[in-house]
């Protein structure tokens, strides 16, 4: 194992002191990723009688550090202001569901857990996860920040703890004999601005042979199909496996397997325990993946240097197919209103002179507007009564999902277009 030497408090702050610092190992970040220009918080919905009080706009430069090799944004605003009322609800999408579900089950039979097993899932949402732990009659607590979203969990009866974790949580939980058998973490790693608290919390949460799962999407899928809509303010960071296995040896955590996944775009899952631990060997997965990364040199400056371009290209494409659709009298609405949406219109420039209307199966979004733009968000009848010309998938990651509930677009000959990695026309 490596061995890092993490920074002293207070210098990994990248925003707020005005310092560019890297958030793990404190190193001078002077590396641009690229730059995306200024947008609001993607999961700010304004509703009606907001829209004449402004907002907000932070800027979307990503640096790479050349130390740990971590990508990653300023933190501008506090995950508080972001994160203690929020509209993402993870049960909307039917495929994500039957991810989870296959996941629980896998898991369960893997590491041998039952009735006597403690569960432990950060930044749990609505139970969109732990509900199948709990079908399995496996005890669980969720730990979720945003009292809202934590609500829709309990109704499900998924008993959620609504705080913020880090270390200060962890200990009083281990203090109370609630350590866990297993610990998982999804798509929160890059919500995280105070990663060194977050990852060091996971360790001491950890059973002595406890397995801590973490899912998040792949940086070099990012790179590699040009999706940059996945940055924006509140993914505070982008990992590669490189920069993963640097920050949780530095806590003291090995990683012993991973598995590439198709969610998001292209996430790893990482299967990792404490460093003492020899229960679980290390598996033959990590050094493919790392092989892969190496040769896309994402441990070298270079990796990076031609992906601003590749950006900019995507951003024409998608500006010369709206503009020829208007041109030829055509009706473009969108479908979805996910974070990712605010840094793909914003970065192009798009607004409702392109977009008329988007769509959404979440209650929560119905009724208001996407950050910025003030795309109106209706329900996704809307589509089949004003039956458009052309229907943009905004979660570019769920288009077959998306395409089969909306079938009907098909009987007036309309036609479905995805953003990324290049306009296309499906």
């Amino acid at each position: 194992m490596t061995t890092t030497t993490l920074p002293a408090a207070g210098i990994t702050g990248t925003g707020v002191s005005g310092n560019k610092h890297c958030r793990f190992c404190g190193a001078s970040l002077n590396r641009t990723v690229v730059d995306l220009g200024m947008s609001p918080l993607c999961e700010s919905y304004p509703a009606a009688a907001d829209l004449n009080r402004g907002e907000t706009y932070y800027p979307l430069h990503v640096y790479v550090c050349e130390e740990c090799w971590l990508v990653q944004l300023e933190e501008y605003e506090s995950a508080e202001n972001i994160f203690s009322d929020y509209a993402y609800f993870a049960s909307h999408s039917d495929s994500w569901l039957k991810h989870c579900e296959s996941y629980c089950h896998k898991a369960a039979a893997r590491f041998g857990l039952g009735l006597e097993s403690f569960v432990v899932e950060v930044a749990s949402n609505d139970g969109y996860l732990l509900q199948y732990f709990v079908r399995q009659g496996v005890p669980v607590l969720g730990i979720e920040p945003a009292a809202n979203v934590a609500k829709a969990a309990v109704e499900k009866g998924v008993p959620t703890k609504v705080r913020f974790f880090g270390t200060k949580l962890a200990e009083e939980m281990a203090a109370e004999g609630k350590r866990a058998d297993l610990v998982i973490g999804n798509n929160v790693l890059a919500q995280v601005p105070d990663l060194n608290d977050f990852v060091e919390g996971l360790r001491i949460l950890l059973k002595p042979d406890g397995v801590l799962t973490l899912e998040f999407p792949h940086l070099l899928k990012l790179i590699e199909f040009n999706e940059f809509d996945t940055i924006y303010h509140e993914h505070f960071s982008y990992f590669s496996l490189i920069s993963t296995l640097k920050i949780l040896e530095g806590h003291q955590l090995r990683v012993f397997d991973v598995e590439e996944l198709k969610s998001h775009g292209g996430s790893l899952r990482i299967y990792a325990c404490r460093a003492e631990c020899s229960v679980h060997k290390t598996g033959q997965a990590i050094e493919r993946v790392l092989a892969d990364e190496r040769r896309t040199n994402l441990e070298r400056p270079d990796g990076y240097d031609k992906f601003a371009q590749k950006v900019q290209q995507t951003k024409l494409a998608l500006l010369e197919f709206l503009i020829a659709a208007k041109r030829e009298g055509k009706s473009v609405a969108g479908y979805g209103a996910p974070g990712k949406s605010a840094t793909l219109l914003h970065y192009c420039g798009i607004g409702k002179d392109l977009i008329e209307y988007t769509v959404d199966r979440n209650p929560y979004k119905q009724g208001r507007f996407l950050p910025g733009t003030h795309i109106p968000i209706c329900h996704p009848e809307r589509i089949r009564e004003t039956k458009p010309d052309y229907v943009l998938i905004l979660p570019w990651n769920l288009k077959d999902e998306i395409m089969q509930q909306l079938k009907c677009v098909r009987e007036w000959g309309g036609r479905f277009v995805v953003p990324i990695p290049v306009a296309t026309i499906l």
